[in-house]
């Protein structure tokens, strides 16, 4: 009985588009990701079409990049042990040689999946590793996090709020990046992370499903995925993810 200016748009549509091609599977199957739309857009199904989303790689290119410490490529990945060292400087963390660094840049929303993080962080800083955040959103996760960098402060760096270059060296200097969303349409850090050598953990779920291909363990494989929302399968990609790194 009420009026839904969005559903009569897809209603009489030539085309419907979203941004990628898992994200329009799940829209038009789950009532989750429909938003009470999923009815009209499982009926319009053949007219309901994913496109994934692209970056810029000329903004985002590490090799001419001017707002990270060093510029490198895929032939020079030694630089990219200067931009983590500046990374960690910036957030007034020790360098530690061989100590992973996980980064992340976010905002602090329910989507997001921050609070998966914050109930691994504890036992993650177990494993000599450090852990960097960029982002604002709701004051809860801001307090937790601000404690928990308190209570590992040679472990753990936050800055809420925005810095463009501050994200440019995030991607830059980590070692994994990680996005655990609850949903995705996308995304677009998996794809810059990809292209500066960082190597994405990620929830499978829309676009990150679609563009991050799971390690296998046979040499194949771009990132490292888990399937269902839940902390302890979080921990269990970062811990995959940091076997790799300790035996390149």
């Amino acid at each position: 009985g009420k009026f839904n200016f969005l559903k009569t748009g897809l209603q009489f549509a030539d085309a419907i588009t979203t941004v990628s091609r898992r994200y329009a599977e799940e829209i038009s199957t789950s009532d989750e990701y429909g938003s009470g739309l999923t009815g009209l857009l499982a009926k319009r199904k053949k007219d309901l079409h994913g496109i994934l989303n692209g970056i810029d790689y000329h903004a985002w290119n590490p090799a001419t990049d001017d707002l990270i410490y060093r510029k490198y490529d895929s032939k020079s990945l030694d630089a990219k042990a200067d931009n983590k060292r500046a990374l960690v400087g910036r957030f007034k963390l020790p360098y530690k040689d061989g100590a992973p660094v996980i980064g992340a840049i976010s905002r602090l929303v329910e989507q997001k999946g921050f609070d998966l993080v914050l109930e691994i962080l504890d036992e993650l800083m177990k494993m000599d590793i450090q852990f960097v955040l960029l982002g604002d959103g709701d004051k809860s996760s801001e307090k937790q996090f601000d404690a928990l960098q308190k209570k590992y402060p040679k472990q753990i760096g936050v800055f809420f709020g925005f810095d463009k270059e501050l994200a440019h060296l995030i991607e830059a200097g980590s070692d994994i990046f990680i996005m655990p969303s609850r949903y995705e349409p996308c995304g677009l850090n998996q794809m810059y992370s990809m292209r500066y050598g960082t190597i994405p953990v990620v929830r499978a779920t829309g676009g990150l499903d679609d563009t991050v291909e799971d390690y296998s363990g046979n040499g194949k494989g771009t990132g490292f995925k888990f399937d269902k929302f839940d902390a302890k399968e979080l921990l269990k990609a970062i811990q995959r993810a940091l076997k790799v790194f300790h035996q390149p």
